[in-house]
C-alpha cells in the first residue's frame, strides 16, 4: 500500500530540519542544538505552512528556545528550498512538544514509588474466593 504524499513530505521535512539544526543555530552560542529534538512535522495539505514540533531538554527555558528557533525559521526555509524539490517551500512554525517531558515525569513518579516486595499482583488464572453459586 502506498504511503500518502503528505506523510512522505512530513518525513522529508523532519529529516531536513533535523539535519540543518546545527548549521542554522551555530550563530547562537547559548543554544546547544544537541538539546533540541525535532519530533514531528505537520505540513498543511496545500504545502504552504508546516508546524514543526520540537522537544527541548531544558523545558523551563522553552519560551526562549522557541523564540530563537522562530527567529531562524527563514534560514531553515532557505535550506529546505535549496536542498529539496517541492512545489512550495512551507512557512515554518515551531511548537513545543511536551509528550517526552510528560513521559519523563511519569517515569520519575514510578521510580519513586515505595512498593513493598511482598505485595505481588494476584495471578490472572485464579478465581476469587467464594467461587460458584
Amino acid at each position: 500500500m502506498a504511503v500518502p504524499r503528505i506523510d512522505r513530505v512530513n518525513a522529508l521535512l523532519l529529516r531536513e530540519i533535523a539535519d540543518d539544526l546545527h548549521r542554522v543555530l551555530q550563530s547562537e552560542p547559548e543554544i546547544n542544538p544537541a538539546a533540541i529534538t525535532v519530533t514531528k512535522v505537520d505540513c498543511a495539505p496545500n504545502l504552504r505552512s508546516a508546524d514543526v514540533w520540537v522537544s527541548v531538554m531544558d523545558a523551563a527555558d522553552h519560551p526562549t528556545w522557541l523564540r530563537r528557533l522562530s527567529k531562524h525559521a527563514k534560514d531553515f526555509q532557505d535550506l529546505i528550498n535549496r536542498n529539496l524539490v517541492l512545489h512550495y517551500t512551507p512557512r515554518l512554525r515551531f511548537r513545543l512538544d511536551v509528550g517526552i517531558a510528560k513521559g519523563d515525569r511519569v517515569l520519575d513518579i514510578l521510580s519513586h514509588l515505595d512498593i513493598p516486595e511482598g505485595d505481588a499482583a494476584p495471578d490472572a488464572g485464579t478465581e476469587p474466593a467464594g467461587g460458584d453459586r
